[in-house]
């Protein structure tokens, strides 16, 4: 059962220490066994790949107390999948995805009581990290890696309804170049964002969206989530680049929109498109969905919608997702990964 020491309904979205995490350790050619570890922190080489030539990945993942008592992770295979994806392309070894939802189940069930109760909004955040850690100073890939999930209780990020946000387009500044590392999930790729991301909220943007390196004449993404655009007569379009993460929950969306019946595309979207958009929204693990009514890029301007005016589309969107991942609509894609206490 959940703690009753913990004030569920006053949680944010931020570190706090459990029980344990777990861990395994790739050495001689192959991933030795994990290991669940209650000190929260990590002794590694000062000489360790991860610091000096970057050689690291993660993710981020949700477990729910759904309706019935039951505790399931969403979707957990296809973070799996992405982060060997991005091992392979960042010269690391994988963590085979049958071995890292295996990993996920042990860590939950070893952390079962601050999974948030259902009815309060909260989720179990998940977050996967492979890194280098053995010595090289030479620009090679190390012959050590750690695999580490580390797990956390996050409350609600909407308390009170879905609160639209404004955004800006900051041409001084790039997330990722074409062909380069952003279409997988390392650090480097948020370390990019990092400085027009606090220049964006000094300012009173609280995101900032990027457009393609190459032209500045498409939209990619937003500093930690994907774009997507309902068009005024009701289709779903979202960016096709080789520059942007493939985001789960944008996936997910996009089979949830079908399943409403709505037209999804996935194509380039012009800049200049903006503004013929319904709605737009910021997609990602952490809320699901965030509405934005207001797009600035120097003088432009691109007002969408009123700023306390969520698009009935996106409220359709965000709740059938929330409904499928607390337990509440029947989850027909069979998304939810039920975990064994």
């Amino acid at each position: 059962m959940p703690r009753n020491d913990i004030d569920w309904e006053k949680l944010g979205f931020g570190f706090s220490d459990v029980n344990c995490h777990i861990r395994a350790v790739w050495k001689d050619g192959e991933w030795g066994e994990f290991e669940l570890v209650k000190d929260p922190f990590i002794t590694m080489h000062i000489g360790a790949s991860c610091l000096h030539y970057g050689q690291e990945c993660f993710e981020g993942i949700k477990a729910f107390r759904q309706k019935d008592g039951r505790i399931a992770i969403f979707r957990p295979m296809e973070n799996a999948k992405r982060m060997e994806r991005t091992a392979i392309r960042c010269v690391m070894p994988p963590m085979p995805p049958e071995k890292f939802v295996e990993a996920c189940d042990r860590v939950i069930a070893a952390n079962e009581e601050f999974v948030p109760p259902y009815g309060t909004g909260g989720s179990l955040y998940i977050r996967p990290l492979l890194i280098g850690t053995g010595p090289q100073i030479g620009v090679a890939p190390a012959k050590e890696y750690t695999f580490m999930i580390m797990v956390m209780p996050v409350g609600a990020y909407y308390k009170g309804g879905m609160k639209p946000v404004r955004a800006v387009i900051l041409d001084d500044w790039d997330r990722a170049a074409p062909h380069g590392m952003g279409d997988v999930k390392v650090g480097g790729n948020y370390a990019a964002s990092l400085f027009a991301h606090e220049k964006a909220k000094h300012d009173g943007w609280p995101v900032e969206l990027y457009l393609d390196a190459k032209s500045h004449q498409f939209v990619e993404e937003f500093s930690t989530s994907n774009f997507m655009g309902i068009t005024k007569d009701g289709r779903y379009v979202t960016p096709d680049s080789c520059s942007v993460l493939p985001s789960v929950t944008n996936l997910s969306l996009r089979d949830v929109a079908r399943d409403l019946g709505m037209t999804v595309e996935r194509r380039p979207i012009p800049y200049t498109e903006i503004r013929d958009f319904a709605a737009v929204a910021a997609l990602g693990t952490a809320v699901v969905i965030t509405p934005v009514w207001e797009i600035t890029r120097g003088s432009d301007v691109i007002r969408i919608s009123d700023p306390d005016v969520v698009h009935p589309t996106l409220t359709k969107l965000y709740q059938t997702v929330q409904g499928i991942q607390y337990g509440e609509i029947p989850d027909t894609h069979g998304w939810c990964h039920e975990v064994s206490i």
